[in-house]
């Protein structure tokens, strides 16, 4: 991000995906954009291989996926799913594994891709480390990539006409938008897209959730443009404009009054026209996300700001991608799903115990 998005990316993850890019911008496509932001500066050698040959090759391959930003990736369905007013289904299912699918994508895509880069800048990747050999990585993001449509196919003809344009977002970012002026709205694209793939998996279609998508590609863009100095650091403005643009979605995603969709209206006040504004309830929980998001997010763009030196700025992207999950978790509350906004939300938590397991401790989801 600069393996972010993205993802990262949101990262999470996570350099896309999308979620997640950097000093050049390195976030990885990972669908979901998401970012996940790359290390940016020479990491520490390969870790020494554990056990069996067979367990260092899934070492390697955990790393090149940056296997812990995946938490960032299933809140995008589960909020695109919410404000298009649908509960949760089969298909819900189906668009969260081809999410999946296509933010894994990106993380190999963008390693194949920044390989020759890498050789210089990062050597303890995988690629040129020689753990795994570039062909297998464009291989496995070429069949993630196809798993990922027939997945979304399986969730219907809307949901793989979202999926469509966003394996393509995934391919043009990594292969050619990254490092251009274009990059970080690429990003912002793949993220949003994938939140519309959860709607339309799920209602059969995702004009209802356009704000909610583009509340989350705006969060994503702000994280791939911190993201594109995190090697070079040097510059306070992207973290002062991230930090405003914080503040700015917060208060959108918060203070708003809160319009549920048709479908929750309906169920809420069946019989009387228009729309209702949110519960009480609905209001308490969403501003408790939407503070749960500032706090993830601010913190590190604060420091990224006083002192903007690369290990602070890549620390800041790393905050921006794991702030994605409360960001999806209001958006989630905002449209009264409230079941689903505390189901994204225990993916934070759930995302910090996997990452601390012995297999994971060198993998960064940036």
């Amino acid at each position: 991000m600069s393996r972010a998005v993205a993802a990262a990316r949101l990262t999470a993850v996570p350099t896309g995906g999308p979620g997640a890019s950097a000093g050049s911008s390195r976030m990885p496509a990972g669908a979901p954009g998401s970012p996940g932001a790359a290390s940016g500066t020479p990491g520490p050698p390969p870790p020494a291989a554990e056990g069996t040959p067979g367990a260092a090759r899934l070492a390697a391959w955990a790393e090149l996926l940056r296997l812990p930003a995946l938490f960032t990736v299933p809140g995008d369905a589960l909020a695109g799913a919410a404000a298009a007013g649908a509960r949760p289904g089969p298909r819900t299912l189906l668009a969260i594994g081809s999410s999946l699918c296509l933010y894994e994508a990106g993380m190999a895509l963008n390693d194949w891709a920044d390989r020759a880069e890498d050789a210089v800048e990062r050597p303890h990747r995988p690629l040129p480390s020689g753990r795994i050999r570039p062909a297998a990585a464009l291989v496995a993001a070429g069949a993630l990539t196809g798993a990922g449509l027939a997945l979304a196919a399986g969730a219907g003809r809307p949901a793989l006409g979202v999926a469509a344009p966003l394996a393509a977002t995934v391919w043009s970012y990594d292969l050619a938008l990254k490092h251009t002026p274009a990059g970080p709205a690429a990003m912002a694209a793949a993220r949003g897209l994938d939140l519309l793939l959860g709607a339309a998996a799920t209602a059969g279609g995702a004009r209802a959730a356009l704000p909610s998508a583009a509340l989350l590609g705006g969060h994503t863009l702000t994280v791939t443009a911190v993201s594109r100095r995190e090697t070079t650091g040097g510059s306070a403005l992207a973290p002062l404009a991230a930090l405003a643009t914080t503040g700015a979605l917060t208060g959108l995603v918060t203070s708003r009054r809160t319009r549920l969709p048709a479908g929750r209206r309906a169920a809420a006040a069946p019989g009387l026209p228009g729309s209702s504004p949110a519960s009480p309830v609905t209001r308490a929980l969403t501003a408790a996300l939407g503070a749960a998001y500032a706090a993830t997010a601010a913190r590190p763009y604060f420091h990224a700001v006083l002192n903007p030196s690369p290990p602070l700025t890549q620390r800041a992207v790393g905050g921006g991608i794991r702030a994605t999950i409360p960001l999806q978790a209001a958006l989630a509350a905002r449209s009264g799903a409230g079941a689903a906004s505390l189901t994204i939300a225990a993916l934070a938590p759930a995302g910090r115990w996997f990452a601390k397991r012995a297999a994971m401790r060198k993998v960064s989801i940036t």
